[in-house]
């Protein structure tokens, strides 16, 4: 047996191939990038998806998880194929591909949205899987290229795993704090594309190994013009929405505020005494039996949308104060720029989440509390637990009332959930609702849909609850006392260690 000594440092490993040219910076910048890709297109895609799946936790976690075993994926073939070809002809191709199938996902989708309905997860799917695949193999196939010595490996490694993580948190960051709130999705995924494309044409210029850049500098531009035709673009997109403002064809003031789809809020911008609504017209009906007609209010909103209960409290009750927990700043501008909202109404409106501008409120300042907060079809969880209706009753006075706005379907789990919770913080509680079936009494369940909630620890009258409801033609009907004990059964109240809404909850009958 024979021992060979001397320094391994300068060994070659074994079937490695030489560096060909690709530096530490390179390697880095490609790794980076392509990481930093991966994030963009997986927060992206949430938003391209949300107008059509609503934005709840299931297309979260269902986006997540195909990312997840896209990088997956790609990690492994990625690594597999370098060993077996030349790493050098495998980066151009990674980047290109990824970069055309990046720029058509905007029309993609929404085509796909519109005509094909049925097979919009999987082309979602393949959307994401696709190109993150792709990014994600770039890693391995760099690292291939820079083990160059036996040495080094751990050293390699380390470094490019470490600079694709930070690519991955820049991508995240940078999408979700700069790219959504100053730029389209649409617009985002294109100008991703076009850098991934004008990356594969520099690889392939520098290693000659790649010739097909004018192939998808046509996708890409084909991208482009199919996103511009492609059904159901926006009005406007915020940062948490696709908004589209529709005008009322039988009502030439009405104004329709549409958000990811779903009709949010309905506005006369020359009569706000007029509620299109039910669920609207249900608040009002709530609001004029608990407070002397023409008494203005203290009233705090946890949600905007039109801000069509706002302007109804100050056109009916003038001197009422109303200030607005609005998370998206860009509803905000759609209802001072197309819908009518004037500096003098009377209503303050705040870009905040509800529940962190709940905790800003006085104890006992508010002599209303209104939840209309909607994302997607569900109540944002943090607003429906036990400790966010104590913060609401603190708010309150002596006579306070909190009334909200549910919706849900089937087995109303999520309802008989939401009125156990707030059963536990407040002495009197009602649903307001239409009532499943026909001629049932007061005492008939409530059907699905809209569904309002009201709660007080000081008694409501709710004979002229009634009276308001059928004077607002709303087909409603109250469910309260036993009956409503009855219906709430053994639902389990929300805490904010316990708040399943989007499982509970059934969006659509």
């Amino acid at each position: 047996m024979s021992v060979v000594t001397g320094s391994s440092s300068s060994s070659v490993a074994e079937g490695a191939p030489r560096n060909d040219g690709l530096g530490p910076r390179a390697a880095a910048v490609l790794v980076f990038g392509s990481s930093a890709s991966v994030l963009v297109v997986e927060i992206v895609a949430l938003r391209l998806l949300a107008p059509y799946l609503g934005l709840t936790l299931e297309t979260s976690t269902m986006v997540i998880g195909i990312a997840l075993t896209a990088i997956a994926l790609g990690s492994w073939l990625g690594g597999r194929i370098a060993d077996q070809v030349s790493p050098r002809r495998l980066i151009g191709p990674a980047l290109g591909v990824s970069g055309a199938v990046v720029a058509l996902t905007p029309a993609a989708l929404r085509t796909t949205a519109e005509w094909a309905p049925a097979m919009l997860l999987l082309i979602a799917s393949l959307a994401i899987l696709v190109p993150a695949a792709l990014l994600s193999a770039v890693t391995p196939i760099v690292t291939k290229l820079r083990l160059t010595s036996l040495a080094e490996t751990g050293t390699v490694v380390g470094r490019l795993s470490g600079v694709g993580t930070a690519g991955a948190i820049v991508g995240t960051v940078l999408t979700g704090f700069v790219l959504v709130s100053r730029l389209p999705v649409s617009g985002i995924l294109i100008g991703l594309g076009a850098l991934l494309v004008a990356g594969s044409a520099l690889v392939g210029w520098r290693t000659r190994g790649w010739s097909s850049t004018p192939a998808l500098i046509l996708a890409l531009v084909a991208g482009g013009l199919a996103t511009m035709v492609a059904p159901g673009g926006c009005d406007t997109e915020t940062r948490y929405h696709c908004a589209r403002v529709v005008e009322d064809p039988d009502r030439s003031s009405g104004r329709t505020l549409v958000l990811d789809g779903l009709r949010h809020s309905y506005v006369d911008i020359d009569d706000p005494t007029y509620l299109k609504f039910r669920y609207v017209r249900a608040f009002a009906s709530v609001v004029d039996a608990a407070f002397a007609e023409g008494e203005p209010l203290a009233a705090h909103h946890l949600g905007g949308g039109g801000l069509t209960l706002p302007r109804y409290l100050t056109a009916t009750r003038p001197g009422t104060r109303s200030l607005v927990s609005e998370i998206d700043s860009g509803v905000v501008r759609i209802s001072r720029d197309q819908l009518g909202l004037t500096p003098d109404a009377g209503i303050d409106v705040r870009a905040e989440d509800g529940r962190l501008g709940l905790r800003r409120l006085d104890t006992g300042s508010r002599d209303l509390v209104v939840g209309d907060a909607f994302g997607g079809v569900s109540v944002p969880w943090h607003l429906t637990t036990v400790e966010a209706m104590t913060d609401v009753r603190r708010v309150l006075d002596d006579d306070g009332l909190y009334v909200a706005n549910l919706v849900d379907h089937g087995g109303l789990s999520f309802a008989r959930a939401e009125a156990a919770t707030l059963s536990e913080v407040f002495e009197h509680v009602a649903l307001l609702g239409e009532p499943a079936g026909s001629d049932l009494g007061p005492a008939a369940a409530p059907e699905g849909g809209n569904l309002v909630v009201l709660a007080s620890d000081r008694p409501v009258d709710l004979g002229a609850v009634r009276d308001g409801l059928d004077a607002r033609e709303t087909g409603w009907q109250v469910f309260a006392g036993d009956a409503l004990t009855t219906w709430i059964g053994d639902a389990r109240p929300l805490t904010d260690d316990y708040a399943p809404v989007d499982q509970l909850l059934q969006p659509y009958g």
